[in-house]
C-alpha cells in the first residue's frame, strides 16, 4: 500500500476488503519495509544488513536489521488495534525463499545468496523458522484469522530459468534443480501450516513447479499471461488450486494521471475473468474444481499498490471487490 502510517493503511484495507483483508506493507518507509528486508527481519540467526544496491548477510545484528524490525513490529500493533476482532481469512504476505535467495547477497562477496547451495539451504531453514513464529504471531493477535500465507516469488522465473546475473553481472547463476526449488518452497509452507499462496507478478510464471511444491494457491497478473500460457493455467485449475487473477492495474493508466477515466467499469473486469475461464475450457458454474469461476478465483490488483496514489489503492481495491460481486451475475447471463 502507499503511504507510511499502517493504522491509515489497514483501516482502509478492512474498509475496503471486508471478507479477504490482509496485513498492509508500506514500502516508502524506506529499507527494512521494502519486499526483501522486511522478509529479512524474520530470519533466525541470520542477521542482515543494506548496502548500496541491497541488502546482504552481516556478522551480527546492527542497526538496519533492527529498524526493520520495528517497522513490522508496528504494522503488527497496527493490525492487532484494528483487526484485533475480525473473524474471517487474514493474508499475510512475505518474500518467497527464491526471491530472497536473488536478492541477499552474501556476507563476505556480492555474490547473490542463490550462488551458493550451502547458504541457499540456511537461508531457506531460518526463513521457514521465521515465518512459523510470525504467522503464529499474526493468529495470536487476531485469533478469530484464518491465516492465508502469500510467498511472494518475482524472481522466481529468472532463478528458475538461471537468468540471475552474477556480481559482475558477465555471467548467470546456475538454476536450482527443479526438485530442489519445489523443495524450498514446499519446507516454508509447511512451517507455517497455513493455505499457501505463491504471488509472481512477473512473465512466465512456473505453474506446473507451484503445484508439484503443494501450493494451495497462484497469484498472477493476468496482463502478462500469453495465450500459450493458458494451458498451464487451466492444468492447475483443473487440479483444484486457487487462482488470485490480478485483473486490475497495480498504477493508474497514464489518462488517468491527465484526469482521465481510472478503471473501467467493474462489469468489463469481471467479464474479462469470465471470457479468459471459458476461453481455457472450463465450466464458469458450479461443478469445476471448487465451484466455477466464482468459487475458485479471487480478483486482485495485478501487483502491490505501493507506486499507486493513495486514492487510486482505494479504488483498485473497491473494484476488485465490486467486480468479484458481479462474477455470478454475469455467469448466469452466459
Amino acid at each position: 500500500m502507499p503511504g507510511t502510517d499502517p493504522a491509515e493503511a489497514m483501516r482502509i484495507v478492512l474498509g475496503e476488503l471486508p471478507d479477504l483483508p490482509h496485513l498492509a506493507e508500506l514500502p516508502a518507509r524506506g529499507p527494512g519495509a521494502d519486499l526483501t528486508g522486511r522478509t529479512a527481519a524474520l530470519l533466525i540467526d541470520l542477521p542482515v544488513e543494506t548496502t548500496p544496491t541491497g541488502w546482504r548477510f552481516a556478522g551480527r545484528p546492527g542497526r538496519d536489521l533492527s529498524r526493520a524490525r520495528g517497522l513490522l513490529s508496528a504494522d503488527l500493533d497496527a493490525l492487532e488495534e484494528t483487526a484485533g476482532g475480525y473473524r474471517g481469512p487474514l493474508k499475510v504476505q512475505v518474500c518467497g525463499p527464491w526471491t530472497m535467495a536473488a536478492t541477499i547477497e552474501l556476507a563476505r562477496s556480492q555474490e547473490p545468496v542463490l550462488a551458493d547451495p550451502g547458504a541457499v539451504a540456511d537461508l531457506t531453514a531460518s526463513l521457514a523458522e521465521g515465518i512459523r513464529a510470525h504467522v503464529d504471531e499474526v493468529r495470536k493477535r487476531v485469533p478469530g484469522a484464518q491465516v492465508l500465507l502469500q510467498l511472494d516469488e518475482p524472481s522466481l522465473p529468472a532463478v528458475l530459468a538461471g537468468s540471475v546475473p552474477t556480481a559482475s553481472g558477465l555471467n548467470r547463476v546456475p538454476a536450482p534443480e527443479e526438485t530442489g526449488a519445489e523443495a524450498g518452497l514446499r519446507a516454508v509452507a509447511d512451517a507455517a501450516r497455513a493455505f499457501t499462496v505463491v504471488h509472481c507478478c512477473a512473465p512466465e510464471v512456473p505453474f506446473g513447479m507451484i503445484e508439484a511444491a503443494g501450493m494451495q494457491a497462484v497469484s498472477l497478473d493476468l496482463s502478462l499471461l500469453r495465450r500459450d500460457e493458458e494451458d498451464g493455467l487451466a492444468e492447475i485449475v483443473e487440479a483444484g488450486l486457487g487462482i488470485l487473477a490480478g485483473a486490475v492495474p497495480a498504477t493508474a493508466p497514464g489518462a488517468a494521471e491527465r484526469g482521465g477515466p481510472q478503471l473501467p467499469e467493474p462489469s468489463a473486469t469481471a467479464r474479462r475473468v469470465v471470457e479468459l475461464w471459458r476461453r481455457m475450457g472450463w465450466p464458469v458454474a458450479s461443478g469445476a474444481g471448487r465451484g466455477g469461476v466464482a468459487g475458485q478465483m479471487v480478483l486482485t490488483p495485478a501487483c502491490g499498490l505501493a507506486g499507486a496514489s493513495p486514492g487510486y489503492a482505494r479504488a483498485a481495491l473497491a473494484h476488485c471487490r465490486e467486480a468479484a460481486r458481479l462474477l455470478p451475475e454475469l455467469i448466469e447471463e452466459g
